[in-house]
């Protein structure tokens, strides 16, 4: 790929992990939409350790039109860091950031091109309707957004993925911050500037499977929550300051037992309050070591990602 090529006015980056059955039809549609604008553009699409073909899809892509670029990542970094590696190569003054299941259509470029042109620095795709997912998978979704509206300071708009469109001076500002555990839809929040929503009807997948089991969704959520909310840690010390509270009535009502002259039994109920205590007691812990396992992993300067190919783009 030449970096001393003129600057394409859109970018579009494409994060694919195991996509090899989605591809070909994302492709096509997504090409068809960047011929149809009028303006230079480039696909870089980004092979997240795939354990498919998804890699040979792309590579016969890029050898086959010159505005695909195609990036393999040495193994499999999670979605939000292959993102970030496809963000950190794109080159253009627009950028588009979509997933290749085809769930957001690409032809919603046209109208975030419309709305950027009357002022935007960020359209991003707000659903209104989510084909193919369970009632679970809504409910969750629809709970986290709520839950972290109410946790953090920033506005997250709810029920918006990474599916957006940004200005290079928006795209600039986010690969300036350097953290390991990204939520990039709440770091473009926190940039600010003009945001706007484009409200759309959320498809199925056209192949394939999701990329985020409860599990993934889980790890997903403590991100965000820990990238943008210190109130866990605060709770911890006020359910701290309740529980001391407590424990002092506890001991206040055994001394006037005792200078009563009550028997108290009292092995249920120190074993209750003992469980309580504990219990917790580890809770909280866990609390305090989520975020400092996030400042020792940001402490190590790793490297966010790593590359192992870029095929195609302009010679």
């Amino acid at each position: 790929m030449n970096s001393a090529a003129p600057r394409p006015a859109v970018s579009v980056v494409v994060p694919c992990f195991n996509e090899q059955d989605a591809l070909p039809e994302f492709l096509r549609r997504a090409c068809s939409v960047l011929d149809g604008i009028g303006v230079t553009s480039e696909l870089v699409l980004v092979d997240d350790g795939s354990r498919d073909r998804t890699w040979d899809v792309l590579a016969e892509a890029a050898a086959r039109d010159s505005r695909i670029v195609a990036v393999r990542l040495m193994r499999n970094h999670g979605h939000q860091l292959a993102l970030t590696a496809g963000l950190s190569v794109c080159r253009g003054e627009r950028i588009l950031i979509i997933d290749a299941d085809l769930q957001d259509p690409p032809e919603l470029l046209v109208d975030m091109m419309r709305m950027m042109d009357e002022g935007a620095d960020v359209v991003y795709g707000q659903r209104r309707q989510r084909d193919g997912e369970s009632l679970f998978k809504r409910a969750t979704a629809a709970a986290f957004y709520r839950l972290i509206g109410r946790l953090t300071d920033v506005q997250i708009p709810p029920d918006a993925g990474d599916f957006r469109l940004v200005t290079r001076r928006v795209l600039d500002l986010l690969l300036a911050m350097p953290e390991r555990h990204r939520f990039i839809r709440g770091m473009v929040a926190w940039i600010g500037g003009r945001q706007v929503p484009l409200v759309y009807d959320r498809h199925a997948r056209v192949a394939g499977e999701s990329k985020y089991p409860l599990a993934k969704m889980i790890r997903f959520a403590a991100d965000a929550i820990t990238s943008f909310s210190v109130v866990p840690l605060m709770l911890s010390m006020t359910i701290g300051w309740i529980m001391a509270g407590l424990g002092f009535c506890f001991f206040l009502y055994s001394i006037v037992g005792w200078l009563n002259g009550h028997t108290m039994p009292g092995w249920t109920s120190l074993m209750a309050a003992v469980g309580l205590l504990g219990g917790m007691q580890f809770l909280m812990l866990g609390v305090i070591g989520a975020y400092l396992g996030r400042l020792y992993d940001q402490s190590k300067g790793r490297p966010l990602f790593m590359i192992r190919d870029i095929v195609g783009g302009p010679k």
